[in-house]
């Protein structure tokens, strides 16, 4: 299995958004919130789930991580390897990015980016 994504985009949304990332399940002890500091909004949401949940006929747990998109994006996105419908959030407006370095770790940075912005106070 290639190496996880996670410490990187934790790490960038650190550095660029002075974001630290919140572990608000005692359940879920690995999913991190990402949220706005003034409105407190998530932009994006990282979890280890089961490949299966993904539609992936396997049990291996895997790092995801699940941003805000625009609705247009979202079709083409769901075309290309490495994305999926978004799990556990609302499908027309998010979208689940799988972090075993299937999709290009800068592409991930610009969807985040995306997020922040569609996210953040008005």
């Amino acid at each position: 299995m290639s190496k996880s994504l996670r410490k990187e985009v934790l790490e960038y949304v650190e550095k660029k958004y002075n974001v630290k990332a919140e572990y608000p399940w005692m359940k879920s002890p690995d999913y991190a919130v990402l949220r706005h500091s003034d409105n407190n909004k998530w932009f994006a949401l990282v979890m280890d789930i089961s490949k299966e949940k993904l539609g992936i006929n396997e049990q291996e747990l895997v790092d995801v991580i699940n941003v805000k998109c625009d609705p247009t994006l979202i079709g083409s996105l769901r075309l290309k390897e490495g994305f999926f419908a978004a799990y556990h959030m609302n499908k027309e407006h998010w979208i689940t990015i799988i972090l075993d370095r299937t999709v290009n770790i800068d592409e991930i940075y610009e969807l985040i980016d995306l997020s922040y912005d569609l996210t953040k106070k008005k």
